[in-house]
């Protein structure tokens, strides 16, 4: 296994890849609530990503494969494994639990991030976790 070593002016560039995503869950995080769809959010992210300057990271993951991976964030309601599909018939209801994950590539270099989303109220076994 080769080890790469991450230039000054590169892992500035990863730190800046950070914080867009770190800015983009924000605001995902904000839009999180009941009736609104996981495509909705993915859609959010994904113009908040081009405006930044930077592209999402998973849009097209193995696209030379016969199923590249078709949105921004990953989504992922309740019990559901992680790296779910953004989609308009998954609409968010109260007492859900949201995870998201996001990348973005800004020069070359990544960013990625996981957070979970309660929406609304959760119950107290939910809270904790």
């Amino acid at each position: 296994m080769t080890v790469y070593l991450k230039s000054e002016a590169e892992i500035q560039r990863m730190h800046e890849a950070d914080q867009i995503v770190a800015s983009v869950l924000r605001e995902v995080q904000k839009a999180t609530r009941s009736g609104v769809s996981t495509l909705e959010l993915d859609e959010l992210a994904e113009d908040l990503t081009l405006k930044a300057g930077a592209k999402p990271a998973f849009k097209g993951y193995q696209g030379a494969g016969p199923y590249p991976f078709p949105g921004s964030l990953c989504t992922s309601i309740n019990e559901e494994v992680v790296h779910g599909i953004p989609s308009a018939k998954r609409k968010l209801k109260a007492g859900d639990i949201l995870s998201v994950d996001f990348g973005v590539v800004l020069d070359g270099l990544y960013g990625d991030a996981a957070i979970t989303v309660p929406v609304g109220r959760v119950d107290a076994e939910s809270q904790r976790l």
